[in-house]
């Protein structure tokens, strides 16, 4: 009979270490198992981090659990010093160990805060290949609405909502920017998350190395539909690239400033769109908060603050009739 419970209490255990265990089943580790060169440095950088605090953490705890059964009351072998209370070598042991934890992980940080930086442009594909001398970036404009994301591809005239793709081993530029709150721009099998700010322009470089079809959102709650603030990033083929593009472009949908002032209404849950051709100038405009008719854009009441323009250029804006901005002012 006793071995029978003490069976049936063994089995019980089993079984509450696997239901505890189950919930992980089908977690896949993206972030640190990810599919673009800058992701797969950042999740490297958590596992060095958490190693490092690992030699003082295993140890520690350890300790805590051999002291405990060292000392109990019933071991009458162990020492006894009731009036003990210093010793500089273990004092030297106690704080040397954390402080050479500490240096090793400010080093690493330091380094790669500059290497990592989002606004750096990308030096390598991979770790065994540089970025080639001849490649353009492809450039992504994002902008974060309520409670979708709008990307346009200015080398391509195009634009699409919720949907994104890129060439494999390409570099990519992101310029970032919202059109009315705060938000975070994350896809986590491509880089880290970086925010996304009205009136600013925030970006971020990165590459994939795969291809394969990933999930991307907003990683800042932004009001009652960021749960579903949700889009798809493609890594393609060039050729298959260019068939996206292709097909983009064969749709025949223009996003024009009135199209996109009704875009930019807060709902949720927004089907995948695809445009053939945008207003001239449209990031530009929603990024220095203009796109209304009569708006009058950041960059130039700067300039004008400045003394750079005369305000009455500013009616060319009423028109419609942007010419070539010498660049985005509102930059961060």
């Amino acid at each position: 009979m006793i071995a029978v419970t003490h069976f049936t209490r063994a089995c019980l255990r089993s079984l509450s270490l696997m239901l505890c265990l189950l919930p992980l089943a089908g977690c896949d580790l993206l972030l640190l198992n990810p599919f673009g060169d800058i992701a797969h440095q950042q999740g490297r950088l958590i596992v060095q981090a958490t190693y490092l605090m690992l030699l003082i953490i295993v140890p520690v705890i350890a300790l805590t659990f051999l002291f405990a059964w060292r000392y109990r009351a019933s071991n009458a072998k162990a020492t006894y010093k009731p009036n003990w209370d210093h010793s500089t070598q273990l004092e030297l042991v106690i704080w040397a160990a954390p402080l050479m934890i500490i240096i090793a992980l400010g080093a690493i940080t330091w380094i790669s805060t500059h290497t990592l930086d989002p606004y750096r442009p990308l030096d390598r594909i991979d770790a065994d290949r540089p970025v080639p001398a001849n490649v353009e970036p492809l450039v992504i404009e994002v902008v974060a609405l309520d409670w979708k994301w709008l990307f346009f591809y200015p080398q391509h005239g195009i634009a699409t909502v919720n949907e994104i793709a890129a060439p494999v081993d390409r570099p990519i530029t992101f310029k970032i920017t919202a059109s009315n709150v705060m938000n975070s721009f994350y896809i986590p099998a491509l880089a880290g998350q970086i925010y996304a700010m009205p009136g600013m322009e925030t970006k971020l470089h990165a590459v994939i190395n795969s291809a394969g079809d990933f999930a991307g959102f907003s990683a800042n709650y932004s009001g009652a539909g960021f749960s579903q603030m949700r889009f798809r990033f493609k890594g393609l083929s060039d050729a298959d690239f260019e068939r996206w593009i292709a097909h983009i472009k064969s749709g025949g949908n223009t996003l024009s400033r009135e199209a996109y002032l009704q875009l930019a209404l807060p709902s949720v849950a927004e089907p995948v769109r695809r445009y053939a051709q945008t207003a001239p100038d449209l990031y530009h405009d929603i990024l220095n908060l203009c796109v209304e008719p009569g708006a009058l854009c950041m960059d130039h009441m700067m300039a004008i603050d400045m003394g750079m323009m005369p305000r009455a250029q500013h009616g060319e804006h009423d028109e419609h009739q942007h010419g070539e901005h010498s660049g985005h002012s509102t930059s961060m």
